[in-house]
């Protein structure tokens, strides 16, 4: 068999899918998969948490299924980037709210993507206009609620099996 490296994927990159896959499966089981040492397996998980290549583990929930009542906001933010920090100084005053999910820097017609989530379209609305938009930064925001998700972070949410029914429109 060829070695890993010049199949294109290496162990590293081997254990980083598997797990980002499926963050329940153990060292074992990955060294099963491999077809590695378990303790190899363990000690490079153990090397990639300790230097931040996997910084979490994270379980995806569908809320739609539960009682519990949120909003999810995408929002766009064209700002003016800080000199000499770039734009990492305002993605840090950004990302320090709890409702901030992810912020990312983006190329195209505006420069911040903020994932947040509230409790209501009033409470989204609020952190929007009390907290972002009057940042000296900020130049416009432009919000967009998410009405369903259908895949999220490579699940499929919803595959419309369960409910074939139109939405009626008046």
């Amino acid at each position: 068999a060829l070695p890993d490296h010049e199949k294109g994927v290496s162990f590293m990159e081997q254990i980083l899918e598997i797990l980002e896959n499926d963050s329940r499966v153990t060292p074992e089981q990955i060294a099963v998969m491999l077809d590695k040492d378990p303790a190899a397996v363990a000690a490079a998980i153990n090397a990639y948490e300790k230097d931040k290549t996997i910084v979490g583990y994270k379980t995806l929930i569908n809320w739609e299924k539960t009682m519990k009542e949120y909003v999810t906001a995408f929002i766009e933010l064209k700002v003016t980037p800080q000199f000499g920090e770039g734009f990492d100084k305002i993605a840090r005053k950004i990302y320090q709210h709890d409702c901030v999910k992810s912020v990312y820097l983006m190329s195209g017609g505006f420069d911040l993507a903020v994932f947040i989530e509230g409790r209501t379209l009033k409470e989204v609305s609020l952190f929007v206009s009390e907290k972002l938009a009057p940042m000296d930064s900020v130049i416009s925001t432009a919000t967009h609620f998410v009405l369903k998700k259908y895949k999220d972070s490579g699940v499929v949410f919803s595959t419309g099996s369960e409910d074939e029914r139109r939405m009626i429109t008046l």
